[in-house]
Parts: structure tokens; C-alpha cells; sequence
């Protein structure tokens, strides 16, 4: 039966001011009451008004009706009262109501209400004088009597039988009374009364509806069939068989129908999202309102969306359902029909997760990325199977120009990821990448400013602002621009960026392999030729021991140091191939290792003290003067350091402006 509460809320502001009766001539209407009964009280006194009374009582036994205060108020009001015989033979018309006391429901006494406020004309006291035939009058119900008139006063009501006023102009002080032989019924009463009452339950009208038959599995499979058979009320928006296949076809090949939701996770998907569907409220068509509206799916709503004339359902998707048929009527509750399964957040969030690639495959599908596969697969450190296994990563990756301008730097003998060849290679390469790895996932949304650690453990990134937007900081001096950001994979997020970043174990790399040894250095030097001319008389393998690998610290006597030495040997030395007999190359050989630490020294770490040399028992002596420091021989003159800190391959450089000289330097010295 239809719900009527809404409509009679505001039945006493409607009795008092929005209904005004209206007629041909409102200046013969009757205002004049000099009666001290008003229309309840008038009606009381009347024997043959008793069931009228007893209607009115009964209606407002419902918390939403008034109707004896409202018409004992001032009015004024014309009431066309239905005599007992009438309300007998409306009861005897109607199924299931053998006396007032049936209307013992507030939906039943708010139909009697509507009965009753349908005898009820607001804002005048009509006496029978101003009648006319064919007259319209809009009762505080809402829908019209019609005043017909021959040698009787007739009211036409919404069926076929008219009533007659047996008796007019009953005065009250608030209004006038007309007794009528029938009870007037509105159109809407009618309606509800024709009304067949359901038989079905919600699950019973599923089953037996055909275009709901994956509807009807699906609530078998979530198990919920029981509960929607339960007392509710319940709303349900019904999806139909298409609107299942629909979302079938969405899910891919793995679902093609509901048995391939055969997990304990996806069968609770499922029960989710049809709950989804579920109100548990009963909403007719008639009620719907724009607005969100909780589901049976605790903490999700969906919501009602005005479209022209009707209305669509917003889901968490970006599409609407269009409902299809409204108000089948179940024994608890209501169904309505939609075109679109409704889609809770935690299904958008499955069917994303179903297409999502993992950070290897996006990597793969993306044609700019290809380099840095290869690094993955190059580095042959599990890489690959760990970015593709279940996780929360974020990547930063490097494009195919960042790769390339990287091989460009370390120069002609890597030409392309396969020149990381070696172990110690693959390892360095292996350290790049997990240096672009976050173990945790952070969106560009998240991004602040800040240090963060890396997969390559005590190696951070930072992060930097930019303008409106991040840099990417590494150990160079270069930052990386993010050209691209939340890539969204199944196990992480990806963010483009346009140069590799370096670690510092990276920036040593690069540095080696553009650094000389010492020997190259002191050949790249025009003001050391004399001591690379040194090595070589020598003729005691120096060049190649300070051109192999090693950790050497050397004090490199400028070209115009060894001048000076040879003029202090006089004239049987005017350049070095004069030291030409063994014992002379045998001397040059312990000078020039007496300019050599076996160990690497840069200027920072230099401290006063005697310092071993590679001459076997011999020490130099480092001495603080001023803010820096001189090197002591065996003579009594100290060299000045001119240069520090030329870093070589295989040790550092220290330019000096005197050949160092040991003591059998010295002995050589005074024999001459």
C-alpha cells in the first residue's frame, strides 16, 4: 500500500493557508458563525456523525496526523461529513477492512487520513447558497470535488458514484458542515487500494524474472540469498543478465562467467559488490532523491543523479546505470532495474589489479624503457624476477637518452650494456639500478623534499624541489628531471626520468676510468718531462711500477729542480744521460724513490712527522710552516710543495721545487 506519511507532515499548515476555496462570489460566503461548537465538537453531537468522529480519532492515533485539533482550530473550514451508513458501506467495499479498527497501521491511517482530508475544503465556509454546478473545489488533500446540482446537491468524488448532501449549512463557529450519504474517495486512495499486494519475496521476484538470471547465481554464490529473503525492507537495484556479461567481458579472459570466481577472495568480491546493490531502506521510484545513499555494503554509498526527467545511479566508476523498470513490489521490499553491475571502490580496485602489469612488463611495453630492461637483464642479479614479484616498489627509470648519454661518458669502450662484462662490472651496474629503487611505493603526490634511502643499501636519493615540481638529486652534480610520473604497476609506481643516477661507487667508476697513472700523468705535464726523462735513465723498471696499479703518494720535482741539481753536480752533469754507469743509475734510481710513499697521502692528511719513502730506510720529513708544509731531506734546504692533490689512477701527485736528496745523495755529492 502506498506510503503516504510525507504528504500528511503538513496537513495543518495545508488545512489553515495553501488550500483557499474558491468561487464564483466569495462575498455571499458565510463567515458569520455565531455557534459556540466548532466542527469536531458539532460533529460529536451528531449520532448519525459517530464513525466520521471515530475516523478521525482512529487517524490520529498515527504521530503524523492532527486533523481533530487542526479542524477544531479557527478555520474557516466547509467539511462534507460522511453519515455511519456511509463509512459502512466503504468498509463493506474494501478488502481486509470490516471496521475502523483495521486501520491499524500508521501506512493504513495514513490513508484514512487522506480519505478524511479529502471531505475537507480549507480558507472558507461554503454554505449550500453559493454552490453552483459544474464548481470545482480543491480539498486539503490536493484533488478536486466537483459540485453538481439538478433539484439535489451532488459532490462527483474519483469513482463512479456520487454523493448526496442530505442535510446543508450545519453552522459551527469555525466553519460549515454539509452531511453527505456517501464517503468521498480521492484518485491516490483508489490507486493504493487497487494495489495488488506482493506474494514474492525480493529473491523469489530474481528467480522468476528471466533477464535476472545471473543475478540469481550470483546471490546463490555469495550466499546471500538467505538474507535477501529475510524481512528487510530492502531496495535492490537489479543489474540484468547484460549488464553482467558486460562486466564479464571488462574482467578478461579469466572470467567468463561466475564459476571463475572460485577463490575465497573473489566470492567475497562478489558478495561485496552485490550488497552493493542493496538498500536497507525501501525506496520507491516515487522517493528517489538526489544524493548519496548508504548500502548494505558497510561504508560504500551510491549515489542518485538527476537525468531530465528520471534518474541515473553513480557508482565509484566513471559510468551511471540507467534504471530500466521501477517498483517491483516484493513481500520485502522493492526492486528496481538497472543496465550496469554498480561498482564499489574495492571492485575498481580489482579490475585495475586484474589489467596492471608488473614494473618489468611496463618497462617492457614501453618502447623508451627498453635500455633499462637490458640493464636488468645484463646485471644478472635477479633483478628482473624481484621487480616482477609482489611488492611495493617505486622506480625511478631512466629513459633510453638518459642510458645512451651515460655509455657517452664512459667512454670508447663502453659502447652499450653489454661492455659490462666482468663480474665487478655487473655488480656496479646491479648497485646503479637498485639506487633507483625506493622499497616502498610513493606517489608524485607524496613527494617531499628530503633524503631518501634506496635499494642499494646506504645509498639515498633526494629529492628536491624544482619550481612546482621535483628534481631528482644523486651523488653527481647533475639532478634528474622527472619527465613522466605514477606509471601505475601491480606491485609499485614508476616516475620517468631523463639521466642515470649515480651512486657514489658510480662516480668513483667514471673518475677511474678517465684517470692516468702516474707515469701518464707526469707525461701530460710539460713541466715534469725531466723527471719522466728521470724514470727512464734510471733504467730500473720506476716507469712501470708507478704505471701499475697500486696506492703511491709521489713528490714530483718540477723540470726546474733537476736544473738545479745537475748544476750543483757540476760540470761532468749537464743532463741526466751523464748519470750513465751503473753506480750513477743505481743512485738516480734511490733519489727518485726517495720522492715516493708506498702509500696515498692527499694534503688534507698530511702530518708533521718522518715519513717512510720507497728507498728502503730512508724517511722524509713533513714540516708545518704557516698554514702549509715543506719537505725535509737529507740536506739542509726544505722543498716547497707547489701543487697538491693531482689525483692519479694509481695514487695522487704533489708538485715540489726541489729534487729530494738522501743521504748517499749527499755522499755522492761531496766524493765529486
Amino acid at each position: 500500500m502506498k506510503n503516504l506519511f510525507g504528504l500528511l507532515k503538513a496537513v495543518s499548515l495545508m488545512l489553515m493557508a495553501l488550500l483557499v476555496f474558491s468561487c464564483d462570489n466569495d462575498d455571499n460566503a458565510n463567515t458569520d458563525f455565531p455557534q459556540t461548537k466548532n466542527i469536531v465538537q458539532t460533529a460529536q453531537g451528531a449520532s448519525s456523525l459517530n464513525l466520521l468522529v471515530k475516523a478521525l480519532l482512529k487517524a490520529d492515533e498515527s504521530t503524523a496526523n492532527d486533523l481533530v485539533a487542526t479542524l477544531s482550530g479557527e478555520g474557516p473550514f466547509t467539511v462534507f461529513a460522511p453519515t455511519n451508513e456511509a463509512f459502512d458501506a466503504l468498509l463493506a467495499s474494501l478488502d481486509d477492512y470490516n471496521s475502523l479498527e483495521d486501520f491499524d497501521t500508521d501506512e493504513k491511517r495514513a490513508l484514512l487520513a487522506e480519505i478524511l482530508t479529502y471531505h475537507v475544503i480549507a480558507g472558507a465556509a461554503a454554505d449550500s447558497s453559493i454552490l453552483t454546478n459544474g464548481q470545482e473545489l480543491t480539498t486539503v488533500q490536493g484533488e478536486k470535488l466537483t459540485v453538481g446540482i439538478s433539484t439535489d446537491i451532488f459532490i462527483d468524488d474519483a469513482t463512479d458514484t456520487d454523493a448526496k448532501v442530505i442535510s446543508a449549512d450545519i453552522v459551527a463557529n469555525n466553519g460549515i458542515v454539509h452531511i453527505i450519504d456517501k464517503v468521498l474517495v480521492p484518485q491516490s486512495v483508489l490507486d493504493a487500494l487497487n494495489e495488488e499486494e506482493p506474494t514474492n519475496n525480493l529473491v523469489e521476484i530474481v528467480v522468476a524474472t528471466e533477464s535476472l538470471s545471473i543475478l540469481e547465481a550470483a546471490v546463490i554464490k555469495a550466499d546471500l540469498a538467505t538474507t535477501l529473503s529475510g524481512d528487510g525492507p530492502f531496495t535492490v537495484f537489479a543489474p540484468t543478465d547484460d549488464a553482467f556479461v558486460a562486466l564479464l567481458n571488462v574482467l578478461g579472459d579469466d572470467y567468463n562467467s561466475l564459476d571463475d570466481f572460485d577463490t575465497e577472495a573473489e566470492i567475497m568480491l562478489l558478495k561485496d559488490i552485490l550488497l552493493y546493490h542493496v538498500l536497507p531502506v525501501q525506496v520507491l521510484a516515487a522517493d528517489l532523491a538526489p544524493g548519496m545513499v548508504a548500502t548494505a555494503y558497510v561504508n560504500n554509498s551510491i549515489e542518485v543523479i538527476a537525468s531530465g526527467d528520471t534518474f541515473v545511479i553513480g557508482d565509484a566508476s566513471d559510468t551511471d546505470a540507467n534504471i530500466t523498470a521501477t517498483d517491483i513490489l516484493a513481500t520485502n521490499g522493492v526492486a528496481h532495474t538497472i543496465d550496469k553491475v554498480l561498482l564499489p571502490q574495492s571492485a575498481i580496485d580489482f579490475v585495475a589489479s586484474l589489467n596492471a602489469k608488473t614494473i618489468v612488463e611496463l618497462a617492457v611495453a614501453t618502447d623508451d624503457l627498453s635500455v633499462l630492461v637490458a640493464a636488468l637483464q645484463q646485471a644478472d642479479a635477479g633483478l628482473v624476477e624481484t621487480l616482477s614479484a609482489e611488492g611495493t616498489y617505486t622506480v625511478f627509470a631512466p629513459t633510453n637518452a638518459a642510458f645512451t648519454a651515460l655509455l657517452a661518458a664512459l667512454g670508447d669502450e663502453y659502447n652499450s650494456l653489454q661492455d659490462f662484462d666482468t663480474q665487478e662490472e655487473k655488480d656496479l651496474l646491479r648497485d646503479i639500478l637498485l639506487y633507483h629503487v625506493l622499497p616502498i611505493e610513493v606517489f608524485s603526490s607524496a613527494l617531499s623534499e628530503g633524503s631518501v634511502a634506496t635499494a642499494f643499501t646506504g645509498n639515498s636519493i633526494d629529492v628536491i624541489a624544482s619550481g612546482e615540481t621535483f628534481v631528482i638529486g644523486d651523488a653527481s652534480d647533475t639532478d634528474a628531471n622527472i619527465t613522466a610520473v605514477d606509471v601505475d604497476a601491480s606491485n609499485g609506481v614508476v616516475h620517468l626520468i631523463d639521466k642515470v643516477l649515480l651512486p657514489q661507487s658510480a662516480i668513483d667508476f667514471v673518475a677511474s676510468l678517465n684517470a692516468k697513472t702516474i707515469v701518464e700523468l707526469a707525461v701530460a705535464t710539460d713541466d715534469l718531462s725531466v723527471l719522466v726523462a728521470a724514470l727512464q735513465q734510471a733504467d730500473a723498471d720506476l716507469v712501470e711500477t708507478l704505471s701499475a696499479e697500486g696506492t703511491y703518494t709521489v713528490f714530483a720535482p718540477t723540470n726546474a729542480a733537476f736544473t738545479a741539481l745537475l748544476a750543483a753536480l757540476g760540470d761532468n752533469y749537464n743532463s741526466l744521460s751523464d748519470f750513465d754507469t751503473q753506480e750513477e743509475k743505481d743512485l738516480l734510481r734511490d733519489i727518485l724513490l726517495y720522492h715516493v710513499l708506498p702509500v696515498e697521502v692527499f694534503s688534507h692528511a698530511l702530518a708533521e712527522g718522518s715519513v717512510e719513502t720507497a728507498f728502503t730506510g730512508n724517511s722524509i720529513e713533513v714540516i708545518a710552516t704557516g698554514d702549509t708544509f715543506v719537505i725535509g731531506d737529507a740536506s739542509d734546504t726544505d722543498a716547497n710543495i707547489t701543487a697538491v692533490d693531482i689525483d692519479a689512477s694509481n695514487g695522487v701527485v704533489h708538485v715540489i721545487d726541489k729534487v729530494l736528496l738522501p743521504q748517499s745523495a749527499l755522499d755522492f755529492v761531496a766524493s765529486l
